[in-house]
């Protein structure tokens, strides 16, 4: 637990090379840690930073990585951000990094929301935070089995993907040789109800053209061909 006389290892980080050159970000960052620091009695080890560092991920930040290192091999007790931003932008990040110091006996601490894991408020403010965290999964996946069922009630056939049958490829290629516009294929298979290569009951000018692209390139478009422009409805996406 940290205390007095307690070891610690601080984090700083700027977004942009602008940031990083002036410097300003990094400077008010590092004296923040440095002023609670001295307040607290901790003995601030090393102050690791990552210049010029997306906060939309942890991966890839060799400062992050290596202030990591320091408390997970036992250089450390600690690891002190200013902002709890500065570790990352996502929540499930947050809550997957205070999960991985709990279960490896460190702990973490972000001034800027008074996260502490080391007192009884500050762990609070941390499962608070955790909990929101928890929350923002669950929509997560609701809204991703939504989509999904929507899919399935439009009759497509969730799964991998697979290529369009032969003779259904060939077809789609001949009609369109023949001058047959992408609009009016989906039309015509969709009518006469060719399922897709997923299983769907509707064809779109855009699932026409990706077989066309990927069978005979040379007449996916052609300008003088009227009705190439996909009127359709777009496609529904996850």
């Amino acid at each position: 637990m940290v205390g007095l006389m307690t070891t610690v290892v601080g984090y700083i980080r700027v977004s942009t090379e602008e940031q990083a050159q002036s410097g300003a970000g990094l400077e008010a960052q590092r004296a923040a840690i440095e002023a609670e620091a001295k307040r607290r009695g901790w003995t601030l080890a090393t102050l690791y930073e990552d210049a010029a560092a997306s906060g939309k991920s942890m991966r890839g930040r060799q400062g992050l990585e290596k202030a990591l290192h320091a408390v997970e091999a036992g250089q450390a007790d600690a690891l002190v951000v200013a902002k709890l931003d500065r570790l990352s932008r996502s929540l499930l990040d947050f809550a997957s990094l205070m999960e991985r110091s709990r279960r490896r006996g460190w702990s973490l601490v972000a001034l800027d929301l008074g996260v502490d894991t080391t007192t009884p408020s500050g762990a609070l403010m941390a499962n608070v935070l955790a909990s929101f965290a928890e929350f923002e999964r669950r929509l997560i996946g609701q809204r991703t089995r939504d989509a999904l069922a929507v899919r399935k009630r439009q009759g497509v056939k969730l799964g991998r993907f697979k290529g369009a049958p032969p003779e259904v490829s060939q077809r789609i290629v001949e009609m369109r040789r023949r001058g047959t516009s992408l609009n009016a294929i989906a039309a015509k298979l969709t009518a006469e109800h060719v399922p897709t290569a997923q299983g769907a009951v509707r064809w779109y000018a855009s699932t026409v053209r990706g077989i066309v692209l990927a069978n005979d390139p040379s007449v996916a478009r052609d300008p003088y061909r009227q009705g190439d422009e996909d009127r359709s409805p777009p496609r529904p996406s996850l």
